[in-house]
């Protein structure tokens, strides 16, 4: 396979895994923030910001802070690249670089998410904007029905690798919010705004069902980083992202005989993480862990680009 398409394809696996991501987050915020005020509503918007990695760029665009403008930025600013218009256009520009790589459904999945998008000036208030976020959902789920059912082959294998290392970083990033998303005065750790913040978190990666499942008890904060980290019978954990990065270099490697930085990478992050305990990450302090996390997916990010040669 051409570098450039296998580049190709690992993008529109992290694009549409990220565009994804952020329909789910802005339908978690609009959630969440109708549960408090209208001080803690201004915090969860700025939150998911903070998430995305987009705050900064949102403060610095001179641009009010308000619930509105939060959720345009997410949605449909062009100048916010994890906006879910950039992302979705992105991935219909690398979907059409490599489009004898796609099935027809694959292409027209991502073609038809786009046009859903493309046009719109505003989200609308909060119940346009969900069913917006809903109909994106839809078309993004019919992407992934179609690339279940593409030819097993290198193709399927660096779409797969892009989304599972997108998974990671978002999750990560998704956990991370707790540090940032400060509980108001008078409310305290465990109280009732700290549940539905912690629910809201497990709603965004629809595991408050798979949550239950596996704790069988009320929702606590350690639990619910333990589930999100270490439980790889939970797909967006990191665990599993990690295990699946390594299962898919694996079979590249065995088609391409192509092994190096990414390889290595991979296999000493999973085992890092099989090695440690949610204690022993808490005592480190979860934000700082989370953090050494991120910067270690974009270092194999990079080891990806390099050993397939992107560039």
């Amino acid at each position: 396979m051409l570098a450039r398409t296998a580049a190709s394809l690992y993008w529109i696996g992290r694009y549409m895994e990220r565009a994804e991501f952020i329909t789910r987050l802005v339908e978690a915020t609009i959630r969440l923030s109708a549960l408090g005020d209208h001080d803690e509503g201004d915090q969860a918007w700025a939150s998911a910001l903070r998430v995305v990695g987009a705050f900064d760029a949102f403060a610095a665009s001179g641009e009010g802070f308000s619930a509105m403008n939060a959720r345009r930025h997410l949605t449909l600013s062009e100048d916010n690249p994890s906006a879910i218009r950039s992302c979705l256009a992105a991935a219909r520009d690398n979907a059409r670089a490599a489009r004898t790589a796609l099935t027809v459904e694959a292409w027209e999945a991502i073609n038809r998410a786009w046009l859903l998008i493309r046009d719109r000036a505003s989200p609308g208030g909060a119940q346009a904007t969900l069913n917006l976020v809903d109909g994106l959902k839809a078309e993004i789920r019919g992407f992934e029905g179609a690339v279940a059912r593409m030819l097993r082959s290198e193709g399927l294998w660096f779409l797969h690798l892009g989304a599972a290392i997108e998974r990671g970083d978002n999750t990560a990033r998704l956990l991370d919010v707790k540090y940032y998303l400060l509980l108001p005065p008078g409310q305290e750790v465990g109280g009732a705004l700290d549940r539905d913040q912690w629910t809201t978190i497990l709603q965004i990666v629809s595991a408050k069902t798979a949550y239950r499942h596996i704790y069988r008890e009320a929702l606590q904060p350690w639990l619910v980083a333990d589930f999100l980290i270490f439980r790889d019978e939970m797909p967006r954990s990191l665990a599993a992202s990690a295990a699946e990065t390594v299962d898919l270099l694996g079979h590249l490697a065995a088609r391409s005989g192509r092994q190096g930085p990414a390889d290595r990478l991979a296999r000493q992050r999973l085992g890092r993480i099989g090695d440690l305990a949610i204690s022993k990450v808490f005592q480190e302090g979860l934000h700082e862990w989370l953090q050494l996390y991120i910067g270690e997916n974009a270092a194999l990010d990079q080891a990806v680009a390099q050993q397939f040669r992107f560039a």
